[in-house]
């Protein structure tokens, strides 16, 4: 079996033998850990802004008016509230 594959698939057989060792992977010179949080924090925020165009979008191209996309933005991106409030509040516990 490819090495790269059992990273990936970790039975307990596997861990037996010996071949789940966590290592230090390395993905143009970041780590996965480095990756990983860099991914989370601006991959995910601009995603939140890219569904941010698409409801303003919807709410042009339906002709909602001002109380109407009030009412869309209002109820697709509670979501985005929640995953703000989660940055400030992290960075808030950390300071």
């Amino acid at each position: 079996m490819h090495p790269r594959l059992l990273r990936v698939i970790c039975l307990p057989l596997h861990r037996r033998a010996g071949f789940c060792e966590k290592k230090n992977v390395v993905i143009f010179g970041y780590t996965e850990e480095q990756l990983a949080e860099f991914f989370l924090t601006y991959g995910v925020g601009a995603f939140i802004a890219f569904m941010v165009f698409i409801i303003w979008r919807l709410a042009r191209d339906s002709k909602a008016g001002k109380f109407g996309t009030f009412v869309i933005f209002l109820g697709l991106g509670v979501g985005f509230v929640g995953y703000l409030a989660k940055i400030i509040i992290q960075w808030w516990m950390e300071r």
